[in-house]
């Protein structure tokens, strides 16, 4: 497997990335209108829309040029519950500006926006999206500020349990850079649907300011992503999406806030820079869809569900992305944690077996993680760590997945291989820090991301 990244320059700092994103943004052209719109109904499935080619935004423009490239996910995250406190008023009469961090860089965006969790209809009149000026700030490129609109209008009705998508809007995306999201919405509708743990922070704003450039109107902060659940860009660069499907440990839990050092974003920073050295590699995004807590097989209270399982939201989270390709699944490590003395490897494997099918079912091809040690952590017992080394030897036979990549070998130290290596643990003994989330990364042989299930024999 591959140890390392390719070439020894480490990722550029934020400040830098910002100043590349934004000199991409300007003088990149902008041009594109083919694509098909999808709706998600509430049961998670893929809906298209009735588009002409160019899409509905291109009717109300039908001299805009049309563009090639591929429409892939750069963007995403994971709808997870309602937000504690706004269950009576949602955010009505605030203007909410997410920032979103790209994987892959296009020429023109469209955006995915949910109120899965909302009990009553959502009415946002006012959205649009923007390339961030700086990381730090709610500051947009103002050349770059669009409008979004659904359908042809500028507002849209998001009924409670679904999610919408917007028209096209033609805007140079850069990669490895930050996107501004911004919705208004005037009327109460709760509760909101968010992804809390975001390690980024985004921004709110008291009135309608979505096509605000300077930000200073921008004087919340929140470290929850709400409403958005996908940036898709038209790209030249990219021609298929890895989706990374897991827990708090693909979710990025103790990576430090507004690094984008999560493992996917570190894997995508070795994707780019393997092709940027003329290596034959694949040119797909990564798209992160880890949920903190999340469970293989079991959801949590709720309807729908909250933190809804992998097994439950696999179509939604992996097959309902843009061009999938691959599939990432680091996922088991709570179905141990949370049901002591009864964890069942063997339950456990099937339902990863599970995932392999309904994905070789759609041609995506599945990479699995196997599990990392979580010794001196409050959850640890023998019997506990007994379950993981026998999933663990399934995942490493070749008997789930189609390729593996070995977390557990990765960052375990090799004098207690019940535990991280000290200098991956970011003290609690199941969480890495940020060398240990770069290290997962480089654990990955990055041919393995070459998409398409295997034939069946």
């Amino acid at each position: 497997m591959t140890r390392g990244r390719d070439g020894d320059a480490e990722a550029p700092p934020a400040k830098q990335r910002a100043l590349l994103a934004a000199i991409v943004a300007a003088i990149v052209a902008v041009s594109a209108t083919i694509y098909v719109g999808a709706d998600v109904g509430a049961d998670g499935r893929m809906r298209e829309r009735d588009t002409l080619a160019g899409g509905r935004g291109a009717r109300h423009d039908p001299a805009a040029p049309a563009s090639t490239g591929t429409w892939v996910t750069s963007w995403a995250t994971s709808p997870v519950a309602g937000e504690p406190g706004t269950e009576t008023t949602g955010l009505a009469g605030r203007s909410v500006r997410n920032v979103v961090h790209t994987s892959a860089g296009g020429t023109s965006a469209r955006v995915t926006l949910s109120n899965l969790y909302g009990q009553s209809p959502l009415t946002i009149t006012h959205a649009s999206i923007a390339v961030s000026a700086d990381p730090d700030t709610a500051e947009a490129l103002a050349e770059t500020m669009r409008p979004l609109t659904f359908a042809g209008s500028p507002t849209v009705v998001v009924p409670a349990g679904e999610q919408v998508t917007s028209d096209v809007a033609r805007i140079a995306v850069p990669h490895d850079g930050d996107v501004l999201i911004t919705t208004y919405s005037p009327a109460a509708s709760g509760p909101v649907t968010h992804h809390p743990h975001a390690r980024q922070i985004s921004y709110v704003a008291d009135g309608e300011h979505t096509l605000d450039a300077t930000g200073a109107v921008y004087t919340g902060q929140s470290k929850v992503w709400r409403y958005v659940t996908a940036l898709d860009v038209l790209s030249n660069e990219s021609d298929g999406t890895v989706v990374a499907l897991g827990d708090s440990l693909t979710d990025g839990a103790t990576s430090t806030t507004g690094e984008n050092n999560r493992w996917p974003d570190v894997l995508s920073d070795r994707l780019r820079e393997a092709i940027e050295d003329g290596r034959d590699v694949p040119h797909h995004s990564v798209v992160n869809e880890g949920i903190s807590g999340n469970q293989l097989l079991a959801d949590r209270l709720g309807r729908p569900a909250t933190n809804p399982s992998g097994l439950n939201r696999f179509e939604r989270d992996v097959l309902g992305r843009t061009d999938v390709e691959v599939v990432v699944v680091a996922l088991g490590i709570n179905d141990i944690l949370r049901h002591p003395g009864t964890a069942d490897p063997d339950t456990i494997v099937a339902g990863l077996n599970t995932l392999v099918e309904r994905a070789h079912a759609r041609g995506v091809k599945v990479v699995g993680a196997t599990l990392m040690p979580f010794g001196g952590h409050g959850g640890y017992t023998d019997a506990r760590e007994d379950v993981r080394q026998r999933i663990n030897a399934e995942i490493r036979a070749g008997r789930v997945f189609d390729a593996v990549v070995d977390f557990d070998e990765a960052l375990r130290d090799p004098y207690d291989p019940r535990r991280f290596r000290p200098e991956y643990d970011s003290g609690d003994h199941l969480h890495p820090n940020d060398r240990g989330y770069t290290r997962m990364a480089e654990e990955f042989d990055l041919d393995d991301l070459k998409g398409g299930a295997p034939a069946r024999l």
